[in-house]
């Protein structure tokens, strides 16, 4: 089959996209709201994209008639948002953060999750979350009904049990974020497996990158 995107209405580009690019994290994203409450909204259009300088990215969908969500409107206004990744405990109070209420509502709240403030940034992270990542806005790229946010991580919350006693690798069995797959289905990276390069690929790679100037 071949798909035209131009000539492809949105929603099935949607449908195609979100069906073939998988699995997706998700990002629970705390912001702060301008009565001061906290805001949070589950993102599966996220993912890192740098580690110098440390960038997260975010596609976040306005409502229609082009309105913007809380979300957008807050780090918008702030400059700065948490990101919150979600492991299985998470996972039914991350779908109650995921309705759409007043701008009043605060969601942490709702879903029964605790906030803390943040170290670095204006807004609160989730105690229950295996990882959250403070941003700040770096840029944000507006198309037509969609924000794509990029994001400066300048502080990282790790839980104790999800690394290694040397702090450097994450433990698997511990740390499980789910991630999303298509419509309403989830994905649990309980099974995983390695892949290294031959010896042989190694050597080649290392002689090519010696010869490379300095």
């Amino acid at each position: 089959m071949e798909f035209d995107f131009d000539a492809l209405p949105a929603a099935d580009r949607y449908r195609l996209l979100t069906s073939f690019v998988v699995p997706r994290p998700i990002a629970l994203v705390t912001t702060r709201a301008p009565s001061g409450h906290d805001n949070a909204a589950p993102m599966s259009f996220f993912n890192v994209f740098a580690q110098e300088p440390p960038i997260l990215i975010l596609g976040i969908q306005g409502r229609a008639g082009g309105v913007e969500k809380d979300t957008t409107a807050n780090l918008r206004r702030t400059g700065e948002f948490v990101v919150n990744m979600v492991d299985a405990s998470l996972a039914e109070r991350m779908i109650i953060c995921s309705t759409a209420l007043a701008s009043e509502v605060d969601e942490l709240k709702l879903a029964g999750l605790t906030a803390v403030p943040a170290l670095q940034v204006n807004a609160a992270r989730v105690a229950e979350s295996p990882c959250a990542m403070e941003c700040r806005v770096e840029q944000i790229i507006d198309y037509p009904g969609r924000a794509i946010v990029l994001g400066r991580v300048v502080q990282m919350h790790v839980r104790d049990d999800c690394l290694d006693t040397a702090g450097r690798y994450v433990v698997p069995e511990v740390y499980q974020p789910i991630a999303r797959l298509h419509a309403d289905n989830y994905i649990i990276p309980d099974r995983q497996f390695q892949l290294k390069k031959s010896a042989d690929m190694t050597a080649a790679e290392a002689e090519f990158l010696a010869g490379l100037p300095r």
